[in-house]
């Protein structure tokens, strides 16, 4: 029979955690959120040895102090889920930080591997580590890998197996100064007397209750031995003992590093030798802003012959089976709604994986942290912190994991405004809208029109942020600390994974909410309005304003008129609050071309709208209410209805303002006639 262990992946960002998981586990894992928590959770499987290996991917923390969400997570999930194994990836070229989460992990006594990873780079700059006597200094198994190439693999399998059958757990206890000592002593002796503790280890819990940690003291607040706990705490000063605590830890592992390495400062590495021109304050914004241009650039210019493929599959499908099927409303349903309706939204995912790729090639190398820090200076001028700039890029692709991505912000406020400001960013479900507007309105100049629509995302982003700073959420600014991480060749296999998990969210949208989204206009516009005299989906009811969506459409047009809009724009975006990809599938069912682009972009163009109008309504789709999915993300991590509602509000407003700048100051200007 088959031995099932569960084995924890932990360690700090940017040490080649994800390379190790993907190694592991290759196709078999699985994306979904932490309970209760809108954290991504990866999970996947191996066998190895006739032992069944499931591998939980922490989230990335530099230690186990409960500053960010991250930490309370990978936290909690050791202490209560008790993992068999945790295995912690190091990177070797940066080993003092990284050791410090080790020196945690130890306390804990959790059953502890070591991955050494990127040795290859470690040996690059000439540091020279005996990791013979680094497990002996440690009493751990430890083990040298190569993520990115699969190095070290089974040896890190093999240590786990045997890790989880030694009869005895390693526990090293540090030994702090004999104040500290003494109160870590008082409050184990209430703890181990307390039934309620029982489940965590009371000298790391004494210890956690005496530096201050809040998410401990919260879980401590729920006992009985509260009150006497409280009066052992009061002896001491917090944060004083938290800095003792830390210098000790570091001593510890400076000793340890001069037994067991010899670093070599006197080389220059790669990384330091890029690092100088990509973070140049002269060139590295330059640098960035054309690396961005050409991620975009690649995604247009070799999206499109597929685009073209799917374009031309989609209408072949959707025509069949309006042949084949007998039944006139059902044809109209198949045909018209489900296929129509959903390949006009898969026929952007060329461009959505390829902007996805390209993201992840800047993500996997390493550049994305130097490209937040070179913006920081430019973001705090606008009450953004450096951390913002990640999950502002993020958004690029998708606006619900830039809003999670906001988390690691430890200030409160700024991680608000990154979230009240991230889906302004131009995400990959408004780019249909874009293409399709701006290929049928301005033609050469579709490209330069559609950048100008991400440039306005951000300025809109940032200018609110520095709106918000300077009244609604006041406050300092937080410095801006981040660990440069060096640089590293992204494999192909790397980058198409996380292209793929992105991508995978966008096809699950088209086949469920997209496709229900599609299916629910196409019925709405077959209905008969009451009061008409029309049949269910008969020519002169579907897609007019005998039908019931005809009616809606025309209560809401004069809302919508003073912006250029009919009926028909207004429904489609009442329906793209459910995905924004569901616009142009809306307005193709509408206007009864179906899943025909060109001939949505021909009717538009004809006289349908106007080129204002559908500029207008571009920037409409940028800033007004994201999707449900991003709504429902936004509530969650603020944990508010009045912010994100306030989100809402303020968002539409500037749309509808914008908007309507464009198309009335536009119209008296004469512009684009």
């Amino acid at each position: 029979m088959t031995e099932k262990i569960t084995v924890a992946l932990a360690g700090n960002p940017n040490v080649g955690k994800t390379s190790i998981f993907n190694a592991i586990t290759g196709s078999k894992q699985h994306v979904g959120n932490w309970p209760g928590v809108t954290v991504e959770r990866k999970i996947g499987k191996r066998v190895y040895n006739d032992v069944m290996m499931e591998i939980v991917d922490l989230p990335g923390t530099y230690s186990l102090t409960a500053y960010s969400l991250d930490e309370i997570i990978a936290r909690d999930f050791i202490i209560e889920e008790k993992p068999d194994v945790v295995v912690q990836v190091i990177d070797a070229t940066n080993l003092e930080r990284n050791l410090y989460l080790t020196t945690q992990l130890m306390e804990l006594g959790v059953r502890l591997v070591i991955a050494l990873n990127m040795t290859d780079l470690a040996l690059a700059k000439g540091d020279n580590i005996d990791e013979k006597k680094m497990q002996e200094f440690l009493e751990v198994p430890v083990v040298s890998t190569i993520g990115s190439k699969g190095n070290g693999i089974e040896g890190l399998l093999e240590a786990a197996i045997d890790e989880l059958h030694k009869t005895r757990v390693t526990e090293n206890v540090f030994t702090y100064d004999d104040q500290i000592e003494e109160n870590v002593e008082k409050l184990r002796a209430v703890l181990e007397s307390d039934p309620y503790f029982a489940h965590y280890p009371s000298r790391w819990f004494s210890l956690k209750l005496l530096e201050g940690d809040e998410n401990i003291i919260k879980k401590a607040k729920e006992s009985n031995s509260y009150s006497e706990i409280q009066k052992i705490m009061n002896q001491t000063d917090a944060e004083i003992l938290e800095a003792k605590v830390a210098d000790q830890r570091y001593k510890t592992i400076q000793t340890m590093l001069r037994q067991v390495c010899n670093i070599n400062t006197s080389h220059l590495s790669g990384s330091d030798m890029v690092d100088r021109v990509v973070t140049n304050k002269v060139l590295g914004i330059p640098i960035f802003l054309s690396l961005m241009w050409a991620a975009f650039e690649v995604t247009f210019t070799f999206g499109t012959p597929f685009m073209n493929i799917i374009d031309i599959f989609f209408g072949w499908l959707a025509e069949t089976a309006t042949n084949v099927i007998s039944v006139p409303w059902l044809a109209s349903l198949v045909g018209e709604g489900m296929i129509a309706g959903v390949g006009s939204v898969i026929i952007f995912l060329p461009n959505i994986l390829l902007l996805f790729f390209m993201i992840s090639l800047m993500e996997d190398s390493g550049y994305m942290s130097r490209a937040a820090f070179i913006m920081d200076k430019v973001m705090s001028k606008f009450g953004l912190h450096g951390k913002s700039f990640i999950p502002l890029v993020m958004g690029f692709g998708c606006n619900v994991p830039a809003i999670m991505a906001a988390r690691t912000i430890e200030d409160s406020r700024d991680r608000l405004i990154t979230i009240l400001v991230a889906p302004f960013i131009s995400c990959g479900a408004r780019l249909p809208v874009y293409i399709l507007l701006a290929g049928a309105f301005f033609g050469r100049d579709a490209g330069v029109v559609i950048f100008g629509l991400y440039a306005l995302g951000i300025m809109v982003a940032v200018l609110s942020a520095k709106l918000m700073r300077s009244t609604i959420l006041k406050g300092e600014d937080t410095p801006f600390i981040m660990e440069l991480p060096s640089y590293k060749l992204p494999t192909l296999k790397g980058s198409l994974i996380h292209m793929w998990e992105r991508g995978k969210i966008y096809l699950k949208k088209a086949g469920t909410i997209i496709l229900i989204g599609v299916v629910g206009v196409w019925l709405l516009a077959s209905i008969p309005a009451p009061g008409s005299n029309g049949t269910f989906a008969s020519e002169e009811v579907y897609g007019t304003t005998k039908s019931v969506i005809g009616m809606i459409g025309q209560v809401l047009e004069p809302l919508v008129a003073p912006l250029g809009f009919d009926w028909k724009i207004a429904v489609a975006l009442v329906f793209g609050v459910v995905a924004k990809e569901i616009v142009v599938g809306s307005m193709g069912v509408l206007y009864g071309v179906g899943e025909d682009e060109e001939s949505l972009s021909n009717i538009l163009a004809a006289g349908a709208m106007t080129p204002l109008a559908a500029l207008g309504l571009m920037v409409f789709t940028l800033l007004y209410v994201p999707c449900f999915a991003c709504i429902g993300v936004i509530k969650r991590e603020t944990g508010s209805w009045k912010w994100t509602l306030f989100q809402l509000i303020y968002g539409t407003s500037l749309a509808w303002g914008f908007a309507f700048v464009i198309y009335q100051g536009g119209t008296r200007m004469g512009l684009l006639a």
